[in-house]
């Protein structure tokens, strides 16, 4: 056997492209035992919001059917507070190893306009893996406001300046900035009462403390369904088949209101390896797939749509420019 130093080029040629073949082979095979062996714990959902939201309805009903997929537990940890940062912040500094998910809402995408100092950036922090869902909004009352419909609930704004009270989840949430969006196009004044998650405000809206709240469909179905809640008017193109009497917002003369909705996505922290990205999104939309997931959602008043991780990504700044708009156009300053 010639000698690999000084012996026939060809022959070490031959060794060092046979080494080359064995070393691609084995990086595909530990791509592939990698995900293989994901998840290899638990896998937390991390909703940055409190029980009952959007985001934690949608947590809890596929958190049990990715663990049956991945056989694996799957767990849903609210961690509320700031208007979502508190939650978003923990998953942003998580290991990206799939093992940490963040349920985040649109309002990640106006973080930095509507705090001075937040602790991340949505941009380059996390990694899109899909948008799972869409809510239309309503603004519901208070049976004990004084007016029938929205227009009685304007008028009575407008005679009352800044003596009607409106909840919502913090500030910043979709809820504030819709209501904010409808006092600079409509010309009327309300005082904002930021809550600390959507429960603490629905309670107080049913209590009295406050008189409306702009709010997702879903959240506020029960208490509408009950009569402890009435729903003036909702987003959209047409009306719900889940709230057919109540009339979208262009029935009404105001077009404006197309900006506002609720889209709920799931992503991960930044640097999270694109293999992983693709399977996680793979897995996510085979569960949304589900007759009986959909029929939940739907039921809840979410409607499932999917997007690609780049879709999303474009989403997301389009999102933003969006709303840093109507934010300065308000004249709201970060808190």
């Amino acid at each position: 056997m010639p000698d690999f130093f000084t012996g026939d080029t060809m022959y070490r040629r031959s060794f060092i492209n046979t080494f080359k073949c064995l070393g691609a082979v084995a990086s595909l095979f530990c791509a592939a035992s990698t995900w293989a062996a994901y998840p290899e714990r638990t896998v937390t959902l991390v909703v940055p919001f409190t029980p009952g939201s959007g985001s934690d309805i949608i947590a809890r009903i596929i958190a049990p059917k990715l663990s049956e997929r991945w056989k694996q537990a799957v767990v849903v940890d609210n961690k509320p507070g700031a208007s979502g940062n508190i939650g978003a912040d923990a998953v942003a500094k998580a290991a990206p190893d799939g093992h940490t998910l963040l349920m985040a809402i649109n309002t990640i995408t106006m973080a930095p306009n509507m705090y001075k100092r937040v602790p991340f950036d949505p941009t380059t922090d996390f990694t899109p893996i899909m948008k799972m869902a869409v809510a239309n909004f309503a603004i519901v009352v208070n049976p004990q406001i004084g007016a029938q419909d929205l227009a009685g609930v304007i008028a009575l704004a407008k005679a009352k300046p800044g003596q009607i009270n409106f909840g919502s989840p913090g500030n910043g949430t979709p809820h504030h900035l819709a209501m904010e969006l409808m006092k600079q196009q409509l010309g009327f004044d309300m005082l904002h009462v930021p809550y600390k998650g959507i429960s603490n405000a629905t309670t107080d809206l049913i209590g009295g403390q406050v008189q409306l709240m702009f709010a997702s469909v879903h959240s506020m179905l029960p208490h509408v369904r009950s009569g402890r809640l009435r729903m003036l008017a909702a987003t959209g193109a047409t009306r719900s088949a889940i709230t057919p009497t109540v009339p979208v917002f262009k029935e009404l003369g105001i077009d404006f209101m197309d900006a506002v909705d609720s889209w709920y996505a799931l992503l991960a922290p930044a640097k999270t390896s694109g293999e992983l990205v693709k399977n996680l999104h793979r897995d996510v939309s085979a569960v949304l797939a589900m007759p009986d997931v959909r029929n939940q959602l739907s039921q809840m008043g979410l409607t499932v749509g999917h997007m690609t991780p780049v879709q999303l990504g474009q989403r997301e700044k389009a999102y933003a420019q969006t709303w840093t708009r109507i934010i300065k156009d308000s004249g709201f300053q970060p808190q």
